[in-house]
């Protein structure tokens, strides 16, 4: 059975591995065999949005690549200190769509609950990197406001985990919701967003399977890799673990400039998904962040690489490329021109 108050003594190896992280980058840029001065780092972006990393995901990075595709998605760099309109600290609406602490009710049927501020890994891109997570405290005690409104409304089926990681919550703490959420009548399925089984595949354990086999609501992972050199042996172990308790796992990845911004680095990331028994789910545009504008991908571009994967792969491996803005009642569909019209290179217009 699972132990819901551990001691101390039986802490699981990933949180060990969590305590171990890189938080130093001169640490990292030096287990990579890169100068200091290699890269323009921000001594003040990191300590606005400090560098997290698992070890085991830096030994997935090439040595002496300063553009390294994983490198590039957490090291803070001088670029995040530029200033460019249209980014914002909240740019998809969450604060707006919070009627608790914690608690967001942007779509029919679905809510989400924000139960850590924590995660294992700090992706540069973050749309939560502006998050008051101290004013949306998702402590425990604020877990029964947020029940009561689940439960106070029918027509919500669906509870999704998010964060920070949810994942980066000891298991006893996320039985308990889960063993929360099966008991009102009306919720049918649990949705966890995480990208622990990718960074930290080690997180996929025999406690995290034993609370998952035994719920009674469907369950539904939604992890994040953005390249292929992400998912390795290791990965596809816990992907296809989490597969055997009866989770259905979908992949959602972030469009980003100079880490998958090619149709070959898309494909390659589909089949390596695959392979793992994991369909790809969405391809993101960049949410507007404010300190991520470097990472940004045109539309267009991003039309052009779904086009070109639509013509590689078959459709189960081909992710919908969407945006989310605030306010609307669900992601949008990102689509190329209607059939016959031709995009101009130059100017993006229509021809």
């Amino acid at each position: 059975m699972l132990q819901r108050n551990p001691t101390s003594w039986q802490r699981p190896r990933w949180q060990q591995s969590l305590s171990e992280a890189i938080k130093d980058p001169s640490e990292l840029l030096n287990l990579l065999e890169l100068p200091v001065d290699a890269l323009t780092l921000s001594q003040q972006t990191a300590g606005q949005f400090p560098l997290r990393v698992p070890r085991s995901y830096v030994a997935r990075m090439r040595k002496g690549d300063p553009d390294d595709p994983l490198l590039r998605q957490i090291l803070p760099l001088h670029a995040e200190e530029l200033e460019f309109s249209g980014f914002y600290s909240d740019p998809v609406g969450d604060l707006a769509a919070m009627p608790l602490p914690g608690l967001l009710h942007k779509y029919h049927g679905r809510v989400l609950l924000i139960t850590t501020g924590a995660c294992g890994i700090h992706c540069r891109y973050c749309f939560r990197r502006h998050f008051p997570y101290g004013d949306a405290n998702p402590a425990p005690d604020t877990w029964r406001s947020a029940l009561d409104y689940i439960a106070a409304d029918p027509t919500i089926t669906e509870v999704i985990l998010s964060g920070g990681d949810p994942l980066a919550l000891p298991d006893h703490r996320l039985a308990e919701l889960a063993d929360q959420l099966g008991a009102i009548p009306h919720i049918k399925r649990l949705r966890i967003h995480s990208r622990l089984p990718i960074v930290l595949p080690e997180r996929v354990d025999a406690a995290l399977m034993e609370w998952l086999s035994t719920s009674p609501l469907q369950k539904v992972m939604v992890v994040h890799a953005n390249h292929p050199n992400e998912i390795g042996e290791d990965a596809v172990r816990a992907l296809r673990d989490l597969q055997a308790c009866g989770v259905t796992v979908l992949n959602q990845a972030v469009l980003l400039c100079g880490v998958n911004d090619s149709a070959d680095i898309l494909s390659a990331l589909s089949e390596s998904l695959f392979r793992a028994g994991v369909l790809p789910y969405y391809l993101h545009l960049l949410d507007k962040v404010k300190g991520a504008a470097h990472f940004d991908v045109s539309e267009m571009s991003a039309v052009r690489l779904i086009n070109t994967l639509q013509n590689r792969l078959p459709g189960y491996l081909v992710p919908r490329l969407v945006r989310e803005t605030a306010g609307t009642p669900a992601k949008i569909p990102v689509r190329g021109p209607e059939p016959g019209n031709v995009i101009s290179e130059a100017s993006g217009t229509l021809l």
